[in-house]
């Protein structure tokens, strides 16, 4: 087994490399990735999308896309989805978002949760997700 902390070069480091995005943990035969939240920002940590759900949880997997594929992974590879909302009233938004990126049946398993608030300001969403990946 080997646990490996980092922050592949497809996406910028979050909020100036203050925490990994993805922790690996290789296994016999594969791994898993633990992708940390992710927020709708930009390459310099500046929210995008204000007050648009949609536009945040597009951001949010463009993000998670790219560190997937850092790792020779992708949306097809994600094993869970966890999601943190401040108001579940904009649930159709991203869930229109996720149906349209997981087109797999059945999608991957999924925790959703409302929160007070994020800790970036504006934020309407956060979204963890875990994935398999090939051992190289």
């Amino acid at each position: 087994m080997k646990l490996t902390l980092d922050n592949p070069p497809t996406v910028a480091a979050p909020f100036g490399d203050r925490f990994a995005h993805v922790a690996r943990l290789d296994l016999p035969g594969g791994g898993l990735l633990m992708l940390a939240g992710q927020v709708a920002v930009d390459d310099d940590g500046h929210l995008t999308g204000a007050g648009d759900i949609v536009a945040q949880s597009e951001r949010i997997f463009e993000i998670i896309e790219g560190v997937l594929s850092g790792h020779g992974a992708g949306l097809a590879d994600v094993l869970h989805i966890r999601t943190f909302m401040t108001d579940l009233a904009d649930l159709p938004g991203y869930a229109a978002v996720r149906r349209r990126l997981f087109t797999a049946t059945p999608p991957p398993a999924s925790t959703t949760v409302e929160v007070n608030r994020l800790f970036l300001p504006g934020a309407l969403i956060e979204v963890e997700v875990t994935a398999a990946v090939a051992t190289a």
